[in-house]
This record gives structure tokens, C-alpha cells and sequence, in this order.
């Protein structure tokens, strides 16, 4: 087995992930293949120890937050064995610059992609900009390698059934992510379990040709009337993403885009096409809903593409920034709803008195409000405040977590919309993978 590392100033560096909650752990593994994972798993049942799967540690949610116990990080497992075969550890940004050098395209791009890892990826179903079009990491997994909480090494694809009773139960219309799945095949149930049932080694993908051309546009709208008339005509315009920011948003863009008017909110559209960019529909609808066309930014080509593309990843790590230099957590939505409940939500995002930021995936109504807590004592409010937000979003038909998963920080927020019976059975669905309880012990549930 691989030995572990025990030196505390070594192991520091993998206590923290994105949502700045700080954990503790004694071992910390590093394993170099699926054979090395199982040993370790193994290892720790026999002696109870939890094990806390660290990937890159980009969560929001404290998942890979160890509480105690053993680390398995997955840094080491970092090959690419072919184009649409690759290891749980391989970078999602490094593959995708691979496939897209071959010509071919793999959609999900969450904000980290060039920081987080497939295999966590795959542990939170991730999502992003082009979720709109393209949908989350599921539909593009085709098959997993993982090694479960004892240490059994499996191979699932869609055609692998089910070796457990699981819980099924009717997710929320809306883009969601948390929770349990309510799988019909072990791939399903893998993916977007959080880590808490097994360790992803290896993945296959599904690829698709790259698009030809793709059309960017950063558009500034100076009411909130003229957003919500806005969206449904953008919408039947069929554009791979439709991000939005609001005004606070904004002033942190203008650092990096000078050009930024004042403006009540800015959408950034994706149009993927052939031929000549199809700038008449969408510059007549912005026209139509008083945009401020002056003031468009306008992206044809590659170097413009990543222009935008760089302001858009800045801005959650400049939260982040934010609230490190705070000493707080992270507090930060990540509700979604129904697309004739958006007013609604962002009504209520307004309404919240404290400091934030918004932006988010608004095509698939979709937003982070992102708390500003400068002190503990403002940290334990904008907490009640979410627990307020998380209540109000559950009744609207919506789900408490679009992409980011429960993790450590959200469980409560669960509890709101998925039945208690649901959340036994997925109590006893551990018990059955994991007899010690020992893998991600604390996340979900």
C-alpha cells in the first residue's frame, strides 16, 4: 500500500476547499493507480477511519473537507489513456484542450474546469454556462472505473444494474443537483453521489465534433423589465449559454473591461453556428427590449472568446478573494427555479440586506447570490438569511442545489426538499456500501 504522508505541514495544504471551511485530518494518501485506491479504502474499513476524497479541491460545499481521519487525494491519477479515456485525477480544462486539438468537443465547462478534476466533476454532476444547451457531466459519461467505500473495485456503465435497493423519488423540475439520483443503473448512482459511495478512477467520455464557429456577446440591459422580457424570445434563439450579472457584478468586471457601462445587469450570449455570425436576430431583440447596443461587446473568434471567457472565470474567484480576506465562509446560492418563478427569485435576491454579488446561469434560472459577511457575527445572519432564501425557493417548485451538490454545508437545506423517508433510505443504502461508514462521512446526510 502506498505509505501515507503524515506531516501536518504537508497535509495543511488539503484542508480548505473554495467555500473556505477548514478541517483537520492525520494521514494523507496519495495514490497512483485504482489497485492503490483499493488498498487504501481497505486499509481504513478495517480500522474505521473516515476517508475524505480530495480532488482539487474547488468545491463550494465543504465536501472535501476532511473532518478527521485519512485524506485520499487523486492528484495521481492523472492519465490520459486515450482521447475519450481518462483517469478520475486528469484536469477537466487539460482534456478538453486535447480533444478540442483533435477536433472534437467535450460541452460540460464549469467555471473551475481548468482547476477541478473529472473525477469530481463527475462526483458532483457539474455544470456551467453551456449546461443550457448542452445539459450537465451526466449524459456525457459514458462508463466509470471506481473503487467503493470497501474497497471493491466495479465497472458501471448504463446496462450495469443496480447490486442495491435504492430510493427513488421525483426530483424538482429544474436543473438540479442534489441529492441522491434515483438511479436505474449503477453509472447513474455513481455519478453525482458526492464521493460518499465510492472513489472515481477512470471515466470514459462521450465527444462530439467541435463547433465551427462560436458567437459571443456581452449585452448591457438597463432595467430589470427589459431582462425578464429579455430571456423568453433569447431562449427560442437556441445560444449554447445565457450567463447574467447584476450591477454590484458589474463594478468587479470593470477592472478587467474598462469599457462596462453602468448598467442595471449584462447578459454574456454563446451562439454556436456555421457561416457568418447571426448577429441580426439577436441584435433585433435587443433592440426590441431597450439594451444598450452602444455598449455590446462583441466576440468572433478565439483570442475575443477567451477575453470573455477570463472575465466570466474571474469573477467567482474574486468572491472567493473577498471572503478570505474576511476570515469568513463562503455563503452563496446556488438555487434554482422554475423559469416563470425567475422574477420571483430575483425579487428576493434584492431584497436580502446584506453586501452581495449575483451572476449565474440565468437561461436555466439559475443564479448565485453570493453573501458579503465581513465579520462572524454577519456570517451567522446572511447563514439565517440562506435558510430564509432556501425555504422561500423550495416552495416556488425549485431546488437548493443547481450544480454545486450538499456537501457538508447544505444538509439542512436538503432536508427542506427531499422527503425524510428518502434521506433513510439513502442512510441505509450507505450502510450497505460502506459497513464502517468510513467515505465522505458528514456530506449529505
Amino acid at each position: 500500500m502506498t505509505e501515507p504522508v503524515r506531516d501536518p505541514a504537508i497535509i495543511e495544504a488539503y484542508l480548505r476547499d473554495a467555500s473556505n471551511l477548514h478541517g483537520q485530518a492525520e494521514l494523507l494518501f496519495r495514490p497512483r493507480d485504482a489497485d492503490e485506491v483499493a488498498e487504501v479504502l481497505r486499509w481504513c474499513q478495517a480500522r474505521a477511519m473516515p476517508v475524505t476524497v480530495v480532488a482539487r479541491r474547488t468545491s463550494t460545499t465543504g465536501a472535501p473537507v476532511p473532518m478527521g481521519g485519512a485524506i485520499l487525494s487523486t492528484e495521481h491519477l492523472n492519465r490520459l489513456h486515450s482521447l475519450d479515456d481518462v483517469d478520475g485525477g486528469v484536469l477537466l480544462g487539460e482534456f478538453q484542450a486535447a480533444v478540442e486539438a483533435a477536433g472534437q468537443f467535450f460541452p460540460p465547462d464549469p467555471t473551475s474546469r481548468h482547476e477541478c478534476s473529472i473525477g469530481g466533476a463527475i462526483a458532483c454532476n457539474a455544470s456551467g454556462s453551456r449546461t443550457f444547451k448542452y445539459g450537465p457531466m451526466r449524459p456525457w459519461v459514458e462508463s466509470v472505473e471506481a473503487v467503493l467505500a470497501d474497497g471493491t473495485r466495479v465497472s458501471a456503465d448504463r446496462s450495469t444494474p443496480l447490486p442495491w435497493s435504492v430510493p427513488q423519488w421525483v426530483e424538482p423540475k429544474v436543473k438540479t443537483a442534489a441529492g441522491l439520483y434515483p438511479a436505474k443503473n449503477l453509472l447513474d448512482l455513481l455519478i453525482g453521489s458526492e464521493g460518499i459511495l465510492g472513489v472515481v478512477t477512470r471515466a470514459r467520455l462521450r465527444l462530439i465534433a467541435k463547433p465551427t464557429a462560436v458567437l459571443a456577446m456581452l449585452v448591457f440591459l438597463p432595467t430589470r423589465e427589459s431582462l425578464l422580457a429579455f430571456l423568453p424570445r433569447a431562449r427560442a434563439l437556441g445560444p449554447r449559454a445565457l450567463e447574467s450579472f447584476d450591477r454590484k457584478a458589474l463594478d468587479l468586471i470593470r477592472g478587467r473591461l474598462p469599457e462596462v457601462p453602468e448598467a442595471d445587469c449584462a447578459i454574456l450570449i454563446e451562439v454556436e453556428h456555421e457561416g457568418e455570425p447571426p448577429l441580426d436576430p439577436w441584435f433585433e431583440l435587443l433592440d426590441d427590449v431597450g439594451a444598450l447596443l452602444d455598449h455590446s461587446i462583441v466576440a468572433t473568434d478565439e483570442p475575443q472568446l477567451a477575453r470573455l471567457h477570463a472575465v466570466r472565470h474571474a469573477l467567482p474567484a474574486t468572491v472567493n478573494e473577498i471572503i478570505a480576506q474576511h476570515g469568513v465562509q463562503k455563503v452563496g446560492t446556488d438555487f434554482s427555479v422554475p423559469a416563470d418563478r425567475l422574477g420571483d427569485l430575483l425579487a428576493l435576491y434584492d431584497a436580502v440586506p446584506m453586501a452581495s454579488v449575483c451572476f449565474g446561469h440565468i437561461g436555466d434560472s439559475h443564479l448565485h447570490l453570493n453573501l458579503l459577511p465581513r465579520d462572524e457575527a454577519e456570517l451567522v445572519r446572511a447563514r439565517e438569511l440562506y435558510m430564509e432564501l432556501a425555504k422561500a425557493v423550495v416552495a416556488m417548485g425549485g431546488s437548493v442545489s443547481g450544480e454545486h451538490g450538499i456537501g457538508r454545508l447544505k444538509r439542512a437545506h436538503l432536508a427542506l426538499m427531499v422527503p425524510p423517508e428518502v434521506v433513510d433510505g439513502w442512510r441505509a443504502l450507505k450502510a450497505q456500501v460502506d459497513p464502517a461508514g468510513i467515505l465522505g462521512r458528514g456530506v449529505m446526510f
